[in-house]
């Protein structure tokens, strides 16, 4: 049961952190109550339907997929853009499906993930001081007083870009462009000339000679939709709060709130102050939810949180998305797990490896090392194997094009290269070569959990 002293403004008033500093409030209050008598961007059903499938994550029967853009951009905002960074992580969903043998739930960082928390309020440069950058929802990047003004009508522009990303997006699930006789078709032609692009075509010859196989004994894609078709989720940082209050209704069929802005929200490791707005506003609708889980936190810390989001207990309302570095997993990560274990919680585990591997190259871009990357998501689930427990998801940011702004892979991008095509607004993604470069090791190590848990079947 929701609190009964919760309410969509209930955060309004509390200590909030991430926040900008609006001219005129006025006409920011104007914006939000326009937003709140716009139709929803997703629906209570879908996210109940992600709840559902996050539920047999957290029991070790499917593994989740959440990728997408660091900060979504006005300026990039081309169809191209969306069908490539779909396109990837369909590659990604059917490497581990196959791999790992095990259902995959995907999850977008799309539709939605404009704004981004600073580490500083300002940022001063050649001796100018000017508000941060914090997402195109909010201001502009370019260093100018009158584009780091934020600007209520951004919200606005961002739902519409919202929602045609959405409209987009359910005509590529729904709408044949997932049909898994297209495998071959994902493979996108910088890709497709890498080492990782010939392994994926390997792996989608043996797929498609599985199809035709399963055509020939009559599993068709009209016989079998999930042949043709796929489920595919949204997800953002719930950062502000203006926006999504606006964007939270009550459905019609429960009477329970729901964020329609996204299918899935996650607090950041900067917004997760237990007595703070953030998880006042969450705790109180339906969707399912996430916190970020950073150096920082505690066992006991932890477990208040999981009491604020999820006091039921509810399989697949709850994810903790660890970002500790790849130094830093192996000493923080299995005392949490075994604090979840002790108290009975049910939780999905995920790896987020970007945000604790970040570095600033010698020539000045923000980086972060492709091998740091990977240490961390092996370190991830050879803890989940030992603790017996499962290493559910990886939360990435990545996209479609390519990029040059992580160092290393099978491209070896080095730190003199990043400057070749450095596209990002704040920070540093995969390119598509690495985001399936890595989804080959992610479907190793599902294979060696699936063994290790033969192994301790056989044993008993």
């Amino acid at each position: 049961m929701k609190s009964k002293t919760w309410s969509p403004d209930s955060w309004r008033g509390l200590p909030i952190q991430q926040q900008p500093t609006y001219d005129d409030p006025a006409a920011l209050a104007a914006v939000e109550a326009k937003l709140r008598r716009f139709p929803p961007l997703v629906f209570a059903g879908e996210a109940r339907n992600l709840k559902r499938s996050l539920a047999k994550v957290a029991a070790g029967k499917a593994f989740l997929l959440q990728g997408g853009d660091c900060a979504e951009s006005f300026a990039e905002f081309h169809p191209d853009v969306i069908r490539d960074t779909f396109r990837v992580l369909l590659q990604m969903a059917v490497v581990l499906t196959y791999g790992g043998n095990m259902p995959v739930v995907k999850v977008g960082r799309m539709a939605g993930q404009f704004a981004k928390p600073r580490s500083a309020d300002n940022e001063t440069q050649n001796g100018v001081t000017l508000p941060a950058y914090r997402g195109d929802i909010i201001n502009a990047i370019e260093f100018t007083p009158e584009a780091r003004r934020p600007d209520p009508a951004r919200l606005e522009q961002a739902y519409a870009q919202s929602a045609a990303t959405l409209n987009l997006l359910r005509a590529f699930a729904q709408g044949g462009y997932a049909d898994l006789h297209q495998v071959h078709r994902w493979n996108l032609g910088f890709v497709g000339r890498s080492a990782q692009g010939e392994r994926y075509e390997d792996m989608a010859r043996r797929i498609g000679e599985a199809l035709d196989f399963m055509e020939a004994c009559g599993v068709t894609g009209e016989t079998t939709p999930t042949l043709r078709t796929t489920d595919f989720y949204t997800s953002h940082e719930a950062l502000l709060l203006g926006y999504e209050q606006a964007m939270t209704r009550v459905d019609s069929t429960t009477g329970d709130w729901y964020d329609c802005s996204a299918h899935l929200l996650w607090c950041g490791d900067r917004t997760r102050q237990p007595d703070g707005a953030h998880l006042e506003f969450l705790r109180g609708v339906g969707n399912p939810l996430a916190f970020k889980a950073g150096p920082s936190l505690g066992a006991d810390e932890m477990l208040r949180l999981i009491d604020t989001l999820n006091p039921e207990n509810e399989p697949g309302r709850l994810m903790i998305i660890g970002r500790f570095g790849a130094d830093k997993v192996a000493e923080h990560l299995p005392a949490l797990i075994r604090a979840i274990e002790r108290e009975g919680r049910t939780v999905v585990w995920s790896c987020d490896p970007m945000h604790g591997n970040t570095i600033k190259s010698v020539n000045g871009f923000k980086t972060r090392p492709f091998d740091r990357i990977l240490a961390e998501v092996e370190t991830f689930f050879a803890i989940h194997r030992a603790e017996g427990t499962h290493a559910g998801g990886v939360h990435f940011e990545m996209t479609g094009q390519d990029v040059t702004e992580c160092i290393g892979g099978a491209q070896a991008i080095t730190e003199s290269r990043l400057g070749d095509r450095y596209h990002t607004y704040c920070d540093p993604r995969l390119n598509a070569s690495q985001a399936l470069e890595l989804a080959f090791l992610i479907a190793e190590n599902l294979k060696r959990e699936r063994e290790a848990r033969r192994g301790l079947v056989a044993a008993q």
